[in-house]
């Protein structure tokens, strides 16, 4: 027979009541107590009814993660820190993907879909600054992840992405480095995160006092291997001389790598390269790349905690939070002189 909440309150000696006040979190529950019935709830193997449990508090137990792109190694490793975030808090997740459009952003916010989730986090890549006040008075709890709208409506965690730009380029200068590649953003480039990483790409170069050339600056579309691999070979063909490469994701970089190896050109003799995520490939990769760690995991933790204490109501006084991770530079062997 299925273990009951009876025979967890039997088990710890109390009520069936406060048995119900644990597994629902309910803070007025002594620190002894809630440790006996989590003790017995252990030992019997007990397993919460959620259906019932959404029925009565009227929360699915379920959030929304947004991203533009699964594709993007990135966003799925993202994704992992979410789900694993949200289980401490006995919170499962769903994966929605907007494909970077605006009109399908909003729709994942704003539309129907959003009755079966208790919140969403929302990785905005077509929506901007003057989109701000659509996400004002949102039917459910959100937080906002990546760059393109700041001072908005809502809690919005994001990355140091100028500042670990500038550390990447600088890290680059510092061996030797002259003639920089900054990949994957167009010259004009400004609040998405390719506009903000070129921003630090310049500051370094302009700290150092090298100027600028737009020839360096080159796009790449999409911000995934091919995209990379193609504006590379676009690069070399253009006849420009550079002996270093800013990529501003690691998937560019690893398509950057793979065109340079094709043409000859070696990595790190000829030209070092670094990306921007971090993802598991760089560790692997041949040469082992170097990267900036964004701080995902701390994105993921702080997203989800935001997001439940909004689902709560137990911060309904407070304004809207900015949340800046810390960030890390791998240097690897893609770097070394």
């Amino acid at each position: 027979m299925p273990v009951t909440m009876r025979d967890v309150a039997e088990r710890a000696s109390v009520s069936i009541k406060t048995v119900s006040n644990v597994l629902n979190d309910h803070p007025h529950v002594r620190p002894e107590v809630r440790r006996r019935v989590l003790a017995a709830v252990g030992e019997l193997g007990y397993r919460m009814n959620h259906s019932a449990r959404a029925l009565r508090s009227g929360r699915s137990g379920a959030i929304s993660l947004v991203v533009p792109d699964i594709r993007n190694a990135y966003f799925a490793e993202l994704a992992a820190e979410v789900i694993d975030a949200a289980a401490a808090f006995d919170l499962s997740v769903l994966i929605e993907q907007s494909g970077g459009v605006a009109e399908r952003e909003l729709e994942l916010v704003q539309g129907r879909r959003t009755v079966t989730v208790d919140g969403v986090l929302y990785s905005v890549a077509g929506l901007g600054e003057e989109d701000a006040e659509q996400l004002a008075d949102l039917p459910t709890p959100v937080v906002l992840l990546g760059e393109r709208i700041f001072r908005g409506p809502i809690d919005h965690v994001t990355m140091r992405n100028t500042e670990a730009a500038r550390a990447a380029t600088e890290h680059l200068l510092d061996g030797g480095r002259t003639r920089i590649l900054a990949l994957g953003s167009g010259p004009e480039e400004t609040v998405s995160s390719a506009g903000l990483r070129l921003r630090g790409y310049r500051q370094a170069l302009a700290a150092r006092g090298i100027p600028a050339d737009p020839r360096l600056v080159v796009d790449a579309q999409p911000w995934l291997r091919e995209g990379g691999a193609e504006a590379m070979r676009a690069a070399l063909a253009s006849g420009t001389a550079f002996d270093g490469v800013v990529a501003f994701n690691d998937l560019i970089a690893l398509g950057a790598m793979r065109a340079l190896r094709d043409a000859g050109v070696r990595v790190p003799e000829d030209v070092a390269i670094i990306g921007f995520d971090d993802i598991d490939e760089t560790r692997y990769a041949s040469p082992s790349m170097s990267t900036i760690d964004p701080g995902r995991r701390e994105i993921a933790r702080t997203a989800v905690a935001f997001l439940r204490e909004r689902i709560a109501g137990s911060d309904a006084d407070l304004p809207p939070r900015e949340h800046l991770s810390a960030f890390t530079l791998r240097a690897r062997e893609s770097t070394r002189s």
